[in-house]
């Protein structure tokens, strides 16, 4: 069991969109992508506030692969915040930008935190808007003037936005707790290189929100 400071923690749902689950299989669908929502809420009742990162992408962008053989090649060019290409995917005004099934409406939660608007930046943390970790969202900010300084971890996916979003997290010096029953991977192999990633930076792990209490 692993105890939290309700006052001090909030709970961070990191891209849990449609986009990213079976829901929308032509974007980026991760396995039972769609299946998170009630592990989410469970662990928002450890917490006093409540916020949501989304992925809000433009239709076309440099990163945007229009090949199924394009998808995860270097971006070609000199564009220092892009790595490598993707399908389209949670792009503003359709479906897969929406929030998946179960999970409160976005005017409910305390901060939603948008990223990757910008075509010529692809970031995976909800931390910043850049690669290069010089443009902030805002996120850390927030966090810091409410008093929160743990934070419970979930979404999508374990490999990419949640790994990098609880590495910011801990680099910004916050707790972080990651529950593992609140997230699903692109890949067993990089999930499990990502906790690790994760765990060597400090983070603390449950495997369900049943493994926490409130002091």
């Amino acid at each position: 069991m692993i105890e939290v400071d309700k006052d001090k923690t909030a709970s961070f749902d990191v891209d849990p969109q449609r986009g990213f689950t079976p829901l929308c299989p032509a974007e980026l669908p991760v396995a039972q992508g769609d299946e998170i929502a009630d592990e989410l809420n469970a662990q928002a009742r450890f917490a006093r506030l409540r916020l949501v990162s989304k992925d809000c992408h433009p239709l076309e962008a440099p990163w945007v692969a229009h090949s199924a053989a394009e998808v995860m090649q270097p971006v070609a060019g000199d564009y220092p915040n892009l790595d490598i290409k993707w399908p389209p995917h949670c792009v503003v005004g359709t479906e897969g930008n929406r929030l998946i099934p179960g999970l409160p409406d976005e005017a409910v939660y305390d901060l939603v935190v948008e990223k990757g608007k910008d075509p010529l930046m692809h970031p995976y943390g909800a931390c910043f808007q850049d690669l290069q970790e010089r443009i902030s969202t805002g996120a850390i900010e927030w966090l810091q003037t409410q008093g929160i300084n743990t934070l419970l971890l979930g979404g999508l996916a374990t490999d990419y936005c949640v790994k990098t979003t609880g590495l910011q997290l801990l680099q910004a010096g916050f707790r972080v707790i990651l529950n593992r029953a609140a997230c699903r991977g692109v890949a067993t192999a990089t999930s499990e290189q990502g906790l690790e990633e994760l765990r060597q930076a400090g983070a603390e792990f449950v495997n369900s929100s049943h493994d926490l209490v409130l002091l």
